[in-house]
């Protein structure tokens, strides 16, 4: 018998209420990209499918984009190393191997949930801003989307696994 979804498996430890679903979004998307990326070779991982971005693209793109808007939900601005890393997302590293890419991505879940888990309730209408436009958000957005951006991207590698493995 398979687990249930990471929603329906209770709530993750230390991590406020409000934030749970948040937490098991990012939960079952690490789990997601696990089994998509299991048995793939570097070569699969990073040739472009049809027109689209490589699996490797989205992987590092995930695991990227959820670094940079947990930074802005933190009232930060991006750092130069951040934009070394959106630079570098596009660029197929062939060396990069499914459990490179995996343990990234690992990191960045691990990273946002131990945010998740310091934020305080209170803050969670704060105002926020984005990018150098400093376009408007709050913090309780900026953490829900970076969990809906990664299921976009879970979601990619998902269909480009399916579309791989098919052939």
């Amino acid at each position: 018998m398979s687990k249930p979804e990471v929603w329906l498996r209770g709530p993750v430890e230390g991590v406020p209420p409000l934030l749970q679903p948040a937490a098991h979004s990012l939960l079952q998307c690490r789990e997601e990209l696990e089994e998509a990326l299991t048995g793939l070779t570097a070569e699969q991982i990073w040739a472009p499918r049809d027109g689209s971005a490589s699996i490797g693209y989205h992987v590092r793109h995930a695991a990227g984009s959820l670094d940079r808007l947990y930074t802005y939900a933190r009232g930060a601005m991006l750092s130069e190393a951040q934009f070394a890393v959106l630079r570098q997302e596009s660029q197929p590293d062939s060396s990069l191997e499914a459990v490179d890419l995996l343990a990234a991505f690992d990191a960045a879940v691990e990273r946002a949930i131990d945010q998740l888990r310091s934020t305080d309730e209170r803050t969670l209408t704060d105002e926020r801003h984005v990018g150098r436009g400093r376009l408007p958000s709050t913090v309780i957005g900026l953490l829900f989307h970076g969990p809906e951006h990664t299921q976009r991207h879970a979601g990619q590698v998902a269909t480009l696994v399916k579309m791989l493995r098919s052939t």
